[in-house]
């Protein structure tokens, strides 16, 4: 893959992001909040944005959406390393529970 498709990919994963972020603040916003883990005022901000201004955020060359997870207790437990298939279950709902938990401290 070369840059220019790297930037291409760049700029349709953003604008999807964008879209489905709006979309589903739009639809439940307290299930965006946690789905998305943003703050009430991020929320705000991407529920008025113009198709425009979703266009120009989107045609960066920078990923706008980050992993949530950022210690490997989240990653272990989302890709069940090491355990087996029996536990996926409690093992992501285990992660998810982490992750409202560090939503809750962005907020």
């Amino acid at each position: 893959m070369n840059t220019d498709q790297i930037l291409a990919e760049i700029r349709e994963a953003n604008l999807s992001y964008l879209m489905l972020a709006q979309s589903l603040i739009r639809t439940d916003r307290e299930q965006a909040l946690y789905r998305l883990g943003i703050s009430e005022e991020t929320a705000t901000l991407l529920n008025t944005l113009s198709p425009a201004q979703m266009m120009k955020m989107a045609s960066g060359n920078t990923l706008l959406c980050r992993f949530r997870m950022d210690d490997d207790l989240v990653w272990g437990l989302l890709t069940s390393h090491g355990k087996p298939a029996a536990n996926d279950s409690v093992s992501r709902l285990h992660a998810s529970i982490l992750m409202a938990g560090r939503h809750q401290e962005a907020a």
